[in-house]
């Protein structure tokens, strides 16, 4: 199975009509992967898989915008009837676990035990699922957050997650066939590097030497349309607009 790459959602910092936040489905060497649980991603990824085959989850970071939708999964796994043959791994941030016990009020996920499996990321955590190889890199946020970098028999996709500058991000990206990027603001706040413009996304592609760039999580104070040419001009290779329901094959 060749690596692609599903779009199920890209709004920032809250779902809007026909597009739920960050959330993708990644396929290739046999595994499928939900990489962040955004809220309305639980519903689209029906629209393309059956959640209960899942090889896996993958959770950049906690903010609700990345990761909310992991209860409707809890839900849907441990009492909705799509249980899934044997826990599925998440790899999430540490505190993962426990803030999902806390929604149903629980000290810890162990009631989850038969249908999750929490395991946490670290900087450099890699895990191979088939052919499908997972690395994560710590990036630059204001909470624990990760981009990362697939690899499925010689073709590399890198998503940012949520990330302002940063050597570490690059670094995932370099010479990937797709860089999934965020734009999220139009310009830096004084001291503060938590998102990317998308000059910032354009300039990392092309310092990566990526061969495409896929804009996503692009905030209120832009639209996706204006976001994408901006970073074409700083990237000056091919550039493009992430839209819930396109697959692309890596």
């Amino acid at each position: 199975m060749p690596l692609s790459l599903t779009v199920l959602g890209t709004a920032s910092p809250h779902p809007q009509p026909g597009r739920p936040c960050s959330g993708y489905l990644l396929r290739g060497g046999g595994a499928e992967v939900w990489v962040d649980a955004g809220p309305g991603t639980f519903a689209e990824l029906q629209r393309h898989t059956d959640p209960a085959r899942l090889t896996a989850i993958w959770i950049s970071h906690l903010h609700a915008d990345h990761s909310a939708d992991l209860l409707a999964a809890a839900y849907a796994f441990a009492f909705g009837g799509m249980t899934p043959a044997a826990p599925v791994p998440v790899y999430a941030p540490q505190e993962c676990a426990r803030r999902l016990a806390g929604f149903f009020g629980k000290p810890d996920v162990d009631f989850l035990s038969g249908v999750l499996d929490f395991r946490p990321l670290y900087d450099g955590h890699a895990v191979q699922h088939w052919n499908l190889r997972l690395t994560a890199r710590a990036v630059a946020h204001d909470t624990e957050a990760y981009g990362l970098r697939a690899e499925c028999q010689g073709s590399v996709l890198a998503y940012s997650g949520d990330s302002g500058p940063c050597a570490a991000l690059g670094e995932l990206a370099t010479r990937a066939d797709l860089f999934l990027c965020e734009a999220d603001i139009d310009e830096h706040r004084e001291g503060e590097r938590v998102h990317l413009t998308p000059e910032d996304a354009g300039r990392i592609a092309r310092e990566a030497r990526v061969r495409e760039l896929l804009v996503t999580h692009v905030g209120p104070a832009l639209n996706r349309e204006s976001a994408t040419a901006r970073a074409a001009v700083a990237f000056g290779r091919p550039t493009d607009t992430a839209r819930e329901g396109d697959t692309r094959i890596i």
